[in-house]
């Protein structure tokens, strides 16, 4: 049986892959429309997402605090200008990666992970990829408001959808 993190991660992905499919329907340059909102885009949204994602893969595989800098630092570089169909093949580049990681780990392992203000936690992988589906799950929200905002619904991706989506394909 699947270790829940995993299903977790794949409810992140396939939320994500909702809200990319949502934001084809809507009319061209409303992803970059600026909205009073956390982040001023909706590109800039999800380019967060996807920086956040990578900030813990890393992380998981033993990146220390000054070593993410960097490289996150190239990775802001790349994205910036970036369009919804551009950062979506990112996004799927990124889930294959956490794949291929997860691949070689065993999810109740625990990591150090060292912050230069907040200390050491040793945490579980599974614990992290909890933490990437929740902070995923929070700016997917900003994104739906940032839609509505705007005129236009909001993808549905709560985590329910996913089990009837997918309970459905497993029967």
């Amino acid at each position: 049986m699947k270790h829940e993190a995993l299903r977790l991660y794949e409810y992140h992905v396939w939320a994500n892959e909702k809200v990319f499919k949502r934001l084809q329907e809507v009319p061209e340059g409303v992803s970059e429309q600026e909205v009073p909102s956390v982040f001023p885009t909706i590109t800039q949204t999800l380019a967060h997402i996807l920086k956040t994602d990578y900030v813990w893969l890393l992380a998981m595989k033993g990146d220390s605090y000054e070593e993410v800098g960097p490289k996150v630092g190239v990775l802001l570089q790349e994205l910036k200008g970036k369009n919804v169909h551009e950062l979506r093949k990112l996004f799927a580049e990124s889930a294959q990666q956490f794949r291929d990681f997860f691949g070689q780990i065993s999810m109740e392992d625990t990591a150090p992970y060292t912050h230069p203000a907040l200390g050491t936690v040793h945490a579980r992988y599974a614990d992290i990829v909890q933490h990437v589906a929740n902070h995923g799950t929070y700016h997917r929200g900003n994104i739906s408001a940032m839609l509505r905002q705007m005129g236009h619904a909001g993808a549905s991706s709560d985590y329910i959808f996913y089990l009837f989506e997918t309970s459905a394909v497993e029967q």
